[in-house]
C-alpha cells in the first residue's frame, strides 16, 4: 500500500533490479526541482536515500529545472567515455508545469540529441489542474508535445510503476525522452499495488524496422540529422512500442458496438465513475454496445489502434 509519490520513489529501484536480473549493469540518476504536485518528491527521495544508494541510484536535486535537465542529459552520454563503469544510466527528471515551460530549451535539445540504448530518461511532469497549491492552473502535455516528447498518462499509483518501467523501455527503444503526466489527484492518492518485478513484460515491436545505427544518442551528430531521425524514425518507433505493449487498451469491447468512448488518466476514472453513477456497469455497457478505449500514451497517438 503506497501513495503515488512513494511509487515514484520505488520505481527506479525496480528498474535497477530488473536490469540486474537481465545482466545489464546500470546505475540510476534522479534530478529535478520540486513543485506542486511533486512538492514532496524530493523529501521522500531523501528519506529513501539509504535504499537508493544500495541500488546505485544517485539523487541530486537541481538548482533549477533546466540545470537538472542538463545534468540528466549528461547521463545519457556515458557511452562516449572509455572509462564508463556501467552499461548505461537510467535517469529521472521531475518538475511541475511552469518548470516544464521554463526548461523548454534544455528539454528540446536533450530530447533531439537522444538517449542511451541501455539508459533512458523518464520525465515526470507535475500537473496541478485545479491550482490547489500553485499560483495558476497548469497542464504540461501540450508543451511536451511541442518539444516532441511522448507523454504517458497514468491513472493510478499502480500505473506509475507500470508506465514508469514502460517509459524507460520506450525511451531506450525510441531514443526519445518519455514523459509521464502526474496530476495532483493521483500523486496524492494511495492504493494497494503489485510490486512483482515480473509484472510488466516488455515486448519489442515486430512491425517496425530500426534504421542502421539504431536510434540511440551518438557523437558526432548534426542538428539536421537529429531532426530527421526524430521525425522519420523516433516518433514512429514510440508508436510501435505503444502498440506492441498495449498501452492503449480497450476496456469494454462488445462485438456490435454503437458508441465509442475514449479517455485517459484521471479523466478515465471520472468517466468510469460517471457511468457507474447512471447504472452502467461493465455488463450494461456491453449490452448497450458501448466500447471504451483507455489511452495510456496520449501522444504520439497510435492512429491505427484508434481506427481499429
Amino acid at each position: 500500500y503506497m501513495s503515488g509519490t512513494q511509487a515514484l520513489v520505488r520505481l527506479p529501484i525496480m528498474q535497477k533490479l530488473r536490469d540486474a536480473a537481465m545482466g545489464i549493469h546500470t546505475a540510476g540518476y534522479i534530478s529535478g526541482y520540486r513543485g506542486s504536485p511533486l512538492a514532496t518528491l524530493d523529501l521522500n527521495l531523501w528519506k529513501a536515500q539509504k535504499y537508493l544508494t544500495q541500488h546505485q541510484i544517485h539523487f541530486q536535486p537541481g538548482i533549477n529545472e533546466d540545470l537538472a535537465v542538463t545534468a540528466v542529459w549528461g547521463t545519457q552520454q556515458t557511452s562516449f567515455l572509455p572509462t564508463a563503469k556501467q552499461h548505461g544510466v537510467f535517469a529521472m527528471w521531475y518538475g511541475k508545469g511552469p518548470g516544464v515551460d521554463r526548461s523548454g530549451d534544455a528539454l528540446k535539445h536533450a530530447n533531439m540529441s537522444g538517449t542511451a540504448t541501455q539508459g533512458g530518461v523518464l520525465a515526470l511532469a507535475g500537473d496541478d489542474h485545479g491550482a490547489r497549491s500553485s499560483t495558476m492552473p497548469h497542464q504540461t502535455d501540450p508543451t511536451l508535445i511541442s518539444f516532441g516528447i511522448p507523454v504517458l498518462y497514468p491513472a493510478t499509483p499502480q500505473e506509475y510503476l507500470d508506465f514508469g518501467l514502460h517509459g524507460w523501455a520506450m525511451s531506450r527503444y525510441s531514443g526519445l525522452w518519455v514523459a509521464m503526466k502526474c496530476v495532483t489527484d493521483i500523486v496524492e492518492s494511495s492504493a494497494s499495488v503489485d510490486i512483482d518485478l515480473q509484472r510488466v513484460r516488455i515486448a519489442l515491436p515486430d512491425d517496425f524496422i530500426l534504421p542502421q545505427g539504431g536510434l540511440g544518442i551518438r557523437w558526432p551528430d548534426s542538428p539536421m540529422e537529429q531532426e530527421k531521425r526524430m521525425m522519420e524514425y523516433k516518433w514512429p518507433a514510440a508508436v510501435a512500442y505503444v502498440r506492441a505493449n498495449h498501452l492503449n487498451r480497450i476496456v469494454f469491447n462488445p462485438p456490435q458496438a454503437k458508441l465509442g468512448l475514449v479517455s485517459a488518466g484521471k479523466a478515465y476514472l471520472d468517466l468510469r465513475q460517471a457511468l457507474q453513477d447512471i447504472g452502467l456497469d461493465n455488463t450494461a455497457c456491453a449490452q448497450l454496445g458501448i466500447r471504451l478505449l483507455k489511452v495510456g500514451c496520449i501522444w504520439p497517438m497510435d492512429v491505427q489502434g484508434l481506427r481499429d
